[in-house]
């Protein structure tokens, strides 16, 4: 019986499927590069179990050509990097085990002091889009939300021209005040 996959094997089928293993072991390797290894038997996994419920949807035992079997694997490796992409994964342990503080930043966790430092520029920001006059801090609220200035004009019915001066009155306005606070962009 296979462990990892719980299906019983008589002494061909074992046999078989240990063939068809090593097949795909060697077809992962082969495409894999050193970034991913470390993910190199989970690559030959997932195309085992694919070609394993190929095989079993197949009325009779196919045997698969080595083409084949580097399509799966090669198919494998290109899901895995598109997830790896979107995860943007970056492992926190050093190869001696210790956290690595570069992956730490970089994996957008800020450490204390960044998350005090932040919540203090917050504070200010708020603080001072409070002493604005109400066109202004909405102006500039949108503008920091991520709006274009186009948006920040159609988005309260103004004219854009409005909307400019607003935006950047109302810009002008915070960095002074958040200079006198002493923060600084």
């Amino acid at each position: 019986m296979d462990e990892t996959l719980n299906i019983p094997l008589g002494p061909e089928e074992a046999d078989d499927y240990d063939r068809l293993r090593g097949d795909l072991v060697r077809a992962v390797n082969r495409i894999c590069p050193s970034w991913l290894a470390s993910r190199s038997d989970d690559l030959v996994q997932v195309a085992l179990l694919r070609v394993l419920e190929l095989r079993r949807k197949s009325e009779e035992n196919a045997r698969f050509s080595p083409s084949y079997l580097r399509k799966v694997a090669y198919s494998a490796l290109i899901d895995e990097i598109r997830r790896w992409r979107r995860r943007r994964e970056t492992p926190l342990e050093t190869e001696e085990g210790g956290i690595d503080p570069a992956a730490e930043r970089e994996s957008g966790n800020p450490n204390p002091e960044e998350r005090s430092t932040g919540r203090e520029v917050g504070r200010a920001i708020r603080d001072c889009l409070g002493k604005m006059v109400r066109p202004r801090r909405l102006a500039v609220a949108l503008h920091l939300q991520g709006h274009s200035v186009p948006d920040v004009g159609r988005l309260m019915g103004w004219s854009s021209k409005k909307a400019d001066n607003l935006v950047y009155r109302g810009l002008s306005d915070l960095r002074e005040c958040l200079g006198a606070k002493g923060v600084k962009p």
